[in-house]
């Protein structure tokens, strides 16, 4: 940005001084940002607000809104009499806060909505009890925000820096809405990073979407740096936003830049889609991290179930409690298809850029929603890279955070292959701290991360990345590496049987036995039973022979019944390694659930080779189960899941210290400790 532009930012934001004790300095931006909207309407308006006032005095047809605007030459207009130099003619608090309402009230919709999501008659209100809405309206007045003097473009920088100065303000809750702008410029790099060639065209049109857009830094961020590349390059951003004053600074921010406002939504994503059947150049976003989506179950359960692939979520569901990966299938919903022209070159497709917490990469096991669906973006080909970011870059959060570079158009040489690049020690540590955020990405490691990114994207083989300059920070694997198949282990149930105070117990408040033998039959049973105190058998056999024998001598008669048996088993049935084996019917034997035990078998080797080799030379009675599908409802013996274990990959074994250097040490502290408590004594 300009010196010219940082000082009238900086001028712009000395408001704050008359704002000082009656406001927080988090809730400056609350004055500011407004204000500054209606005084650069108020300015750009000034050459047209006549003409405007005259037609539609003089206009008495439809679509009046439509004729206005055209009119005024831009997407809004006001038909008050009020300006900023009249607004504050009289320095009487009640008059100036009449004719601040007259003149707000006076805006076309497209302004007045984004007014209303700022809630600013709450703070017209406020100023004026404060006695400060006078002083504050004068002090605008003073700013010259016309077009001769600062343009669309330049005027866009301004208010970028105005909403940077509201974010490092409240860095308390900064994180919900702002993402830190080293971290939007390397996201931003590493989407286009391929794109060159579609970027510098003649003169491109670019679509952009950001599905949670905050206040708008990402779509900035993208639009700033395609038209670096290419100044006639035409950008068309689109976002959504669920916090009202977050949804109203990113549309002024448009408004302010010329760009169609109209094209920033608000609402959740999720059920009020605003960009729905519109498909995208270019996606990216950084959706709240582990916030539930318990609010529009209803609603995303309906359209998985109704519409399945047809609809956004087709692959799956993830938890309740984090609604990551949600985010993700609406963005790759709207992907564009790829397709050939006339010459046969590959035309169309997508690109993406999310940011995740680590909660993506492992989270749910095979067949869960969140592994289903990415078996269902790996099995696509659409995960082209993963980028590990370092931990505290984020207002209101400490922890690690990684990119995912989604796409449906990779070159060939990346075909069924996936990047990872470990740029977790990227990072500088910052003079002073914003809440969590300690570390930054400088220039100087946003450009080697993109080198490294680069690099990789041109490389022609998997395997440990050693065709890689970096081996150690950059790999790349198979789609199919970070595949598996989860495979549950079996052994037979193994019982001896014997009689103890336990088991009697446990009979005494058997259901099956009360239902068989009667409201008294309990006891009665635990009373025939009790002379076989300390009895044990072998076999299932002998003991109910026993057992049998001792209900005779009682007058009790044994009941035919399977839920009685399993309850005189349970009871006095006790696991013993050198038992008897347990049958569910004959040729069946019944597993032992407590011996029940899981393997992931690589997802290229076949699952009984895996077995004969890892299980069965260290439980050779173990067996692979087998269990109904539910989706397809077929009897299966594994079923597959896809994780993506980023730190195992990059981890690097550090030997303990030897114990001779650890003993030194303590030897060492041990005489200074002496010295410390000599010179305490003397």
């Amino acid at each position: 940005m300009s010196d010219k532009n940082q000082e009238l930012a900086d001028f712009i934001w000395s408001v704050a001084d008359l704002l000082r004790g009656d406001y927080k300095r988090s809730e400056y931006g609350k004055v500011i940002l407004p204000m500054t909207l209606l005084r650069r309407m108020d300015c750009v308006m000034k050459d047209t607000r006549e003409a405007v006032w005259a037609r539609a005095e003089s206009f008495a047809g439809q679509n009046k809104d439509a004729v206005l605007r055209a009119t005024a030459g831009r997407d809004f207009y006001n038909l008050s009499r009020q300006t900023f130099a009249t607004i504050g003619a009289d320095p009487d608090t009640q008059k100036v806060e009449k004719n601040l309402k007259d003149f707000i009230s006076g805006f076309s919709s497209e302004a007045t909505e984004i007014l209303d999501h700022y809630a600013f008659h709450l703070q017209i209100d406020r100023l004026a009890k404060a006695g400060l809405l006078y002083l504050v309206v004068q002090k605008f007045a003073g700013i010259d925000l016309s077009l001769e003097a600062v343009d669309n473009h330049n005027m866009g920088y301004v208010f970028e820096e105005l909403i940077r100065k509201f974010a490092d303000a409240s860095n308390e809750t900064a994180g919900e809405h702002f993402t830190p702008r080293e971290v939007i410029e390397l996201m931003v790099e590493l989407l286009l990073a391929p794109d060159g060639e579609r970027l510098t065209g003649a003169a491109p049109v670019i679509d952009i979407l950001d599905p949670a857009c905050g206040t708008g830094g990402m779509l900035s961020a993208a639009q700033d740096h395609i038209k670096a590349l290419n100044p006639n390059a035409r950008v068309n951003v689109f976002g959504q936003e669920l916090n009202a004053e977050s949804y109203a600074i990113c549309r002024s921010d448009m408004l302010l830049k010329g760009q169609t406002a109209s094209n920033i939504h608000f609402g959740n994503s999720f059920t009020q889609d605003g960009h729905e059947d519109e498909q995208f150049e270019y996606m990216l976003a950084n959706p709240p991290f582990g916030v539930e989506w318990k609010k529009v179950e209803k609603q995303v359960k309906q359209e998985y179930e109704d519409r399945g692939y047809d609809g956004r979520f087709g692959a799956g569901l993830p938890r309740i409690n984090d609604g990551s990966f949600l985010f993700l299938q609406h963005m790759i919903h709207k992907m564009r298809p790829l397709r050939k022209d006339a010459e046969g070159r590959e035309i169309g497709g997508s690109r993406i850029a999310i940011v995740f917490n680590g909660s993506p990469l492992f989270t749910g096991g095979a067949g869960s929603g969140e592994s289903e669906i990415r078996r269902w973006i790996i099995e696509n080909d659409y995960l082209e890279a993963i980028v590990g970011l370092p931990d505290q870059l984020f207002y209101n959060t400490g922890i690690s955070t990684y990119f995912w570079i989604v796409t449906n158009r990779k070159p060939k040489n990346l075909k069924n292959r996936i990047i990872l690049i470990d740029a977790r020690d990227q990072w500088s540590k910052m003079r002073k701290s914003l809440n969590n955020k300690r570390k930054e990405i400088t220039e100087e490691r946003r450009n080697e991360i993109c080198a490294w990114y680069r690099e990789a994207y041109h490389l022609t083989r998997s395997g440990d990345g050693s065709e890689h300059s970096v081996p150690d920070k950059v790999k790349i694997f198979d789609a199919d590496d970070f595949g598996y198949q989860r495979i549950t282990v079996d052994r037979p149930l193994r019982l001896r049987f014997e009689v103890t105070e336990d088991a009697l117990d446990a009979l005494r408040v058997a259901k099956a036995v009360e239902k068989e033998l009667g409201e008294d039959g309990p006891e009665k049973l635990v009373e025939a039973l009790k002379p076989l105190l300390g009895s044990s058998w072998k076999t299932k056999a002998e003991a109910w022979i026993a057992l049998g024998e001792a209900l005779d001598q009682a007058g009790i008669t044994w009941p035919k019944s399977k839920p009685f048996d399993k309850a005189m088993r349970d009871a006095v049935g006790i696991p013993d390694p050198e038992g008897e084996v347990q049958y569910v019917k004959k040729g069946q034997v019944e597993h032992d659930p407590d011996l029940r035990d899981a393997e992931n078998v690589p997802l290229r080797e076949d699952i009984d080779a895996y077995f004969e080799r890892e299980v069965k030379p260290h439980v050779e009675d173990a067996w692979i189960a087998e269990f109904k599908d539910p989706k397809t409802k077929e009897t299966v013996r594994s079923r597959v899941g896809y994780e993506i274990p980023f730190t195992r990959y990059f981890y690097v074994y550090k030997p303990p210290r030897p114990l001779a250097e650890i003993d030194a040490e303590l030897k060492a502290l041990e005489s200074e400790i002496r010295a410390l408590l000599g010179e305490v004594v003397r």
